[in-house]
């Protein structure tokens, strides 16, 4: 027999009592790469790309240590830069990335890290996910949510999107959640996606956002989790 889901209000409607599960679950969320300065949050930011910040978090302070400032980045040889990341995925390519942002920021921003988007994307390796997470974390500007693999999953399962890019996946939250709270939600729906609502195994029985709220809520463990269209 097949199950019935259950047809839960729209999006816009449940986001406040969303927004509030995620306070009382996560109220000390935060960005889990280490930084003490917005260049090293940006270098960090781009090491993290198909990478856990737990593996960079074991490489920067060392990195850190040896380069303090974007001109020593731009100076570095590559292949020297190469082997001090070389523990990260696809290190070559965020290496070369590391080098020449940091060239174009000693070149165009007088040595320090903009915190404008339209500058920070015009960076080599820089796209908007990088640029939100320097911006709301480094400088305290919201200028959008942080749409990463978890917050994909979370957005399609709760149904605050229909949509599977990243792009249109923020713009929808954007509408949804108030400009304050879009670093927060951010980090609360990452840790969320870390913790509870994995992609295999989603811990539905250890939700605090519950199945009043998620369309994707399931009793049994092992039925994967849908979001029906109807939904959005």
């Amino acid at each position: 027999m097949a199950k019935i889901v259950p047809v839960l209000p729209p999006a816009a409607k449940r986001i406040g009592k969303i927004l509030q599960a995620l306070d009382r679950a996560y109220p000390n969320a935060a960005c889990s790469l280490h930084y003490t300065n917005p260049l090293e949050l940006l270098i960090a930011t781009i090491l993290s790309a198909q990478c856990t910040d737990a593996l960079v978090n074991k490489v920067t302070p060392a990195l850190f240590t040896r380069y303090r400032t974007a001109a020593q980045y731009a100076r570095a040889p590559l292949e020297e830069l190469e082997r001090a990341v070389s523990k990260v995925n696809f290190y070559r390519n965020k290496a070369k990335s590391i080098t020449l942002a940091c060239q174009a920021i000693v070149e165009r921003f007088h040595g320090a890290v903009p915190n404008r988007m339209e500058d920070l994307v015009s960076l080599h390796g820089v796209a908007r996910k990088t640029a939100n997470v320097v911006l709301g974390n480094a400088f305290g500007i919201s200028s959008g949510i942080v749409v990463d693999t978890h917050v994909m999953r979370l957005s399609q399962r709760l149904a605050l999107s229909a949509h599977t890019d990243r792009d249109n996946i923020e713009q929808d939250l954007i509408r949804l959640v108030p400009q304050p709270r879009w670093t927060t939600f951010g980090h609360q729906m990452i840790q969320h996606g870390r913790a509870i609502c994995k992609a295999a195994s989603p811990k539905c029985c250890e939700c605090p956002i519950g199945a009043s709220l998620c369309p994707a809520y399931r009793d049994e463990r092992s039925d994967p989790p849908t979001t029906p269209a109807s939904q959005r």
